[in-house]
């Protein structure tokens, strides 16, 4: 009877008297509780990617009575985020007007990326040094003896790119990052690139000229390597991770305040304690944006809001103090998905509303 219970009420068909004593029977063991996240997440692998693949998908309204609102928070305990589908989404018109990515050379010309073909790209000289493409530039491998040309690359919110630099490093911006590097590296020193916002580095191994990425206060050094680095001017702290090879990450100002990165390690630093700490992670989940993927573990809703904002190019206005409060854990289809499939998949955990106004979408409590 109970597991009859629980499919009524994963389909949202349960009663009333049906789901309070559904909670009840949770609340009573560990093992119960046990059993429902278990029998919860078999739904959701099962089902959900049927229901959300499907061309026409109705919105989910849970609108818990004010009596069973406190057996909600058992909902939120597990949730797997897969299949999200050909919804038809309401930012797909604005998300077209959305700002280009654009390439401001060393001498001020601005270059954008919002032709389809692909086109060559020269320097003041008028020498041939990167091809561009829609979503990706590659240069081509030169050193120079002269003095250092920097272009700053700029890549808006709902947006990611490829770089190739002339050394051979390979660069993944996320949305709402900017990269300022040369055009080419010399032929004396280190090679030094500088981000704002996130990108994972392939480097190419050079022992004799480092590279060094600065982020905000702090640098990261690498040989050859590949290592996710994520620096948001709106966060009060920079996150290096390490999926292969060794780095340190050091305070600008402090270079002693050092610490040595192993692969599936992870450096924080925090600006206002002018610490770095140290920890081990899955360095799959800070990489997935890469492969065209969100993924989150554990993650407060308030972090997942942030980076909604940044992969799709909107706002979110959270006033549900309930939500606020919730983790999640899950894995998102970026070009599979729309924020509305990600809300009504969030809904089933933590009931809310929401409304749409342009871009800007506010999250309220359920009526």
């Amino acid at each position: 009877m109970t597991s009859e219970i629980i499919q009524k009420y994963l389909s949202n068909e349960a009663s009333e008297q049906e789901v309070q004593a559904l909670f009840e029977w949770i609340a009573a063991s560990a093992e119960n509780k046990k059993q429902f996240i278990t029998a919860k997440k078999a739904w959701v692998l099962s089902g959900l990617s049927n229901d959300i693949l499907s061309d026409s998908v109705p919105l989910i309204q849970m609108k818990p009575k004010n009596k069973l609102r406190k057996y909600f928070s058992y909902a939120a305990v597990f949730l797997v985020l897969i299949g999200l589908g050909k919804t038809i989404s309401l930012f797909t018109d604005s998300s077209k007007a959305s700002k280009e990515i654009v390439l401001e050379l060393g001498d001020g010309r601005l270059e954008y990326f919002s032709v389809k073909n692909q086109t060559t790209l020269v320097n003041d000289k008028g020498n041939l040094v990167a091809k561009k493409f829609p979503d990706e530039i590659i240069y081509f491998g030169k050193t120079s003896s002269d003095k250092i040309i920097y272009n700053t690359l700029k890549i808006p919110y709902g947006k990611r790119f490829k770089l190739t630099l002339s050394d051979g490093t390979v660069i993944n911006l996320n949305a709402g990052s900017t990269l300022r590097y040369p055009e080419q590296f010399s032929n004396n020193g280190n090679r030094n690139v500088y981000l704002t916002g996130e990108a994972f580095f392939e480097v190419a191994k050079d022992k004799e000229h480092p590279f060094i990425v600065n982020a905000n206060e702090v640098d990261i050094k690498v040989l050859g390597t590949k290592f996710n680095v994520s620096a948001y001017p709106e966060n009060p702290s920079v996150n290096s991770t390490l999926a292969e090879g060794s780095i340190q990450m050091y305070e600008t100002a402090n270079p002693s305040n050092v610490v040595l990165l192993e692969p599936n390690q992870m450096a924080t630093w925090q600006h206002n304690a002018k610490k770095i700490s140290l920890k081990n992670v899955d360095t799959s989940l800070y990489s997935a944006w890469t492969k065209g993927e969100l993924a989150f573990k554990d993650t407060p809703f308030s972090t997942i809001a942030k980076i909604i904002q940044r992969t799709y190019d909107v706002e979110i206005i959270n006033e549900n103090s309930d939500l606020a409060r919730q983790n999640f854990t899950g894995t998102i289809k970026i070009s599979e998905s729309s924020v509305e499939n990600i809300l009504d998949l969030l809904k089933r955990d933590t009931p809310f509303n929401y409304s749409v106004n342009q871009k800007t979408i506010t999250i309220t409590n359920p009526r």
